[in-house]
């Protein structure tokens, strides 16, 4: 009996405030007018970011130009799959009223080619199906419905400089992907030869050259880290939407942003849309420090605000109500 005494006590923790829950504890205790302060707080700091979102957005300056239908010859010669190896290009001409203007280092005029489309067209599926290989048995690199249906339109703006000669306006086409998608999303198999490292691949049906020379000028711009291809397999939530094309150079005539005077839009028309209603566009647009011209973001804030705001009102009611019925309570 000794024994089995003394094995039960060997098991009990040790006597020290930690093992045995004796450490003091700090219990929050909370009151109404912390609680009403912090909702007030949150409100107006919900509300403020909301109003200067918005009016930064607002201050954006955009030019949208639908070019569907005014290149409707091409149109209608992508409509047939067989023209594929037929170039088509057409122009846009029009006028820039006044200074497309940016002001800061991290402020830009940015390029975007907006779709409509139908989603289903370009929705993809986990096993690659139906585009992950040839009519022969051949891998296609890179597959899926999503990397098939590439945006590969060309599009040149030109500035007619006092109406001479047109003026190529220099665009950056790298700087156009998120970061993360960039450099640890996507990657390049390990082959110092990208051409070698795809043998054995062929390229999807819809595209005019293989995955590993998208970019004759630029080597390192090839293969699955192509800033193109890297920017429209973000795919987009909406069946509208729009995808970064190019940024704005700053050098020469444009240091400053694009002068007004005569542009146009030189397009070179590949990628077909009228099949399924579609209708794309290019639009200029200037970016600010929070961003494109998209107001969601500033009307979340402001929704959040103007919530909380009744949140704290509606408990401030509440709290009086019970505060007062409680004195009256007492004084009766």
């Amino acid at each position: 009996m000794k024994r089995t005494s003394e094995d039960g006590q060997s098991k009990l923790p040790d006597n020290t405030a930690l093992k045995q829950q004796q450490l003091p504890a700090y219990r929050l205790q909370l009151s109404a007018t912390g609680v009403l302060s912090c909702f007030f707080a949150t409100g107006v700091f919900c509300l403020g970011m909301g109003i200067i979102l918005i009016l930064s957005a607002k201050s954006i300056k955009e030019i949208e130009i639908k070019y569907t239908k005014i290149c409707g010859n091409c149109a209608k010669l992508r409509e047939d799959a067989t023209n594929f190896d037929k170039e088509c290009t057409c122009s846009i001409p029009f006028y820039l009223s006044e200074t497309m203007q940016v002001k800061g280092e991290r402020e830009e005029i940015q390029a975007y080619t907006f779709l409509f489309t139908v989603s289903s067209c370009i929705q993809d599926v986990g096993n690659c199906a139906p585009f992950s290989k040839s009519h022969d048995g051949t891998p296609i690199a890179p597959c899926g419905a999503i990397a098939n249906s590439i945006f590969n339109d060309t599009i040149i703006l030109s500035y007619k400089l006092n109406s001479s000669i047109p003026i190529k306006v220099p665009m950056l086409r790298s700087g156009i992907t998120w970061w993360t998608d960039k450099y640890v999303k996507f990657q390049n198999p390990s082959s110092i030869n990208l051409s070698s490292a795809f043998a054995g691949t062929t390229k999807p049906p819809c595209w005019a050259k293989p995955v590993y020379e998208l970019d004759g000028e630029d080597p390192g711009n090839n293969g699955f880290l192509n800033d193109d291809f890297i920017v429209w397999m973000r795919t987009a939530a909406f069946p509208t939407f729009k995808k970064l094309y190019r940024r704005l150079n700053r050098i020469q005539y444009f240091i400053e942003g694009l002068p007004a005077g005569n542009y146009s839009f030189n397009i070179t028309y590949n990628f077909p849309v009228t099949r399924f209603k579609g209708e794309k566009s290019v639009v200029l647009s200037t970016l600010t420090w929070s961003g494109g011209s998209s107001l969601f973001l500033g009307l979340v804030y402001t929704v959040t605000g103007a919530v909380t705001w009744l949140a704290s009102f509606s408990m401030m009611a509440v709290h009086l109500t019970l505060k007062d019925r409680k004195v009256l309570f007492i004084q009766q």
